[in-house]
């Protein structure tokens, strides 16, 4: 007597049956794949690197040598004798007066921008309103209109208020210039958060200046960081402003202050690369210990 054991249970399926030969290609070529130097990013990632190295490599070469030296050795050539009369020239000038305008001028633009940009976007994201919706569209055209295009007219508005060859002359115009993509961003950020965490505050009796100072400052920290680095490099580089509103040397900021080093018969090119160097140092700076703020705000807002 024979017992029929194929008929104990249901085959298995021919398609569910796993080749171990095939499982092994599989994750060989993964591996392989894995493994494999990526010679096309990494030569793309070199030559930026050398593109943004060498005009660093200009600055700090040049900057330490003597103009005769920059004359007679070229502009890439090592720096000798290295020389720090070229700081000192700088610093011992208008440079300091120059920098703490300039400084005067990013923070203020930074603040009233930032502070009326978040008003703002918070207004436009829990408003049903249909003005501010179109308030936001109309705000949004501010990024096609190029300064160079409004220059006149904001020459004789400010003259018209008096403002004329002072601070605010390029406070307000920075400001307002920046105002566009600090509420784009802004409003990208605050429309992340959940309408259920504004809901759970009201039920709690929370008023709306409640929810915005304890719910949507905390959350939008790096939209607001990213909006604050981006507007404090352009309202530290700016030179349309500065020149065409303000005149006087009392008021000149550190891109006006660098013609200082432009004369009849030329210009020194090792204190220029000097004053050049020091402008940069904030920059740096603030670049150095807000960078992960700046990634995470930039992609705040496209999560979505």
């Amino acid at each position: 007597m024979t017992i029929d054991t194929t008929a104990s249970g249901p085959r298995e399926p021919v398609s569910n049956v796993r080749h171990p030969s095939s499982n092994g290609m599989g994750k060989a070529r993964a591996n392989k794949k894995r493994n494999r130097p990526a010679w096309i990013s990494g030569s793309l990632v070199a030559v930026w690197t050398i593109i943004v190295a060498f005009p660093l490599y200009f600055l700090a070469v040049t900057s330490l040598r003597q103009q005769s030296g920059y004359i007679v050795d070229g502009p890439l050539a090592l720096p000798w004798p290295i020389t720090f009369q070229n700081y000192v020239d700088v610093l011992t000038g208008q440079f300091m007066r120059y920098f703490a305008n300039n400084v005067i001028v990013t923070v203020g633009a930074v603040v009233i921008s930032v502070v009326f940009a978040l008003f703002a976007a918070y207004a436009i994201v829990r408003s049903k309103s249909r003005l501010l919706r179109r308030f936001f569209y109309f705000m949004l055209l501010g990024l096609a209109i190029p300064a160079q295009a409004v220059i006149i007219p904001l020459y004789l508005i400010i003259n018209e208020l008096h403002l004329y060859d002072t601070l605010w002359a390029i406070i307000l115009p920075a400001a307002a210039f920046g105002l566009p993509l600090a509420i784009l961003v802004l409003v990208g950020s605050l429309r992340d958060i959940p309408g259920e965490l504004y809901e759970s505050m009201e039920l709690d009796g929370a008023t709306p200046w409640i929810a915005f100072r304890q719910l949507v400052l905390p959350l939008s920290r790096p939209a607001i960081s990213t909006v604050t680095i981006y507007l404090a490099l352009g309202a530290w580089n700016g030179f349309l402003f500065p020149l065409v509103l303000t005149q006087s040397q009392d008021v000149r900021v550190l891109t006006l202050g660098l013609w200082d080093f432009q004369t009849q018969f030329g210009v020194n090119i090792p204190g220029l690369t000097a004053a050049v160097t020091l402008s940069l140092v904030p920059l740096l700076v603030l670049y150095l210990f807000s960078r992960k703020q700046l990634l995470s705000g930039l992609t705040a807002g496209f999560s979505k």
